[in-house]
């Protein structure tokens, strides 16, 4: 904690000091920004993939059911 004894700081240094932090909240804000852009980008791209892994376990079932018929009609055909 820096020793302020008695210094009250000036006009100027209080706008020096406003504008460090200005620059740095603004930077902050650039930056989440950017890294919300990002995340939209990957969960659009997740969905995606979602989807497509949803329409291979549909067609994946679709052939083991088609696979299973067959096999019954095999085993009743055997009997």
């Amino acid at each position: 904690m820096p020793d302020n004894s008695g210094h009250k700081p000036t006009i100027d240094e209080r706008l020096d000091r406003l504008t460090e932090r200005h620059e740095t909240l603004t930077q902050t804000v650039e930056l989440i920004a950017a890294m919300h852009r990002d995340n939209e980008k990957q969960f659009a791209e997740i969905g995606k993939r979602f989807a497509e892994v949803g329409e291979s376990i549909r067609a994946l079932a679709r052939i083991a059911e088609i696979h299973e018929h067959r096999l019954s009609g095999l085993e009743g055909g055997q009997q």
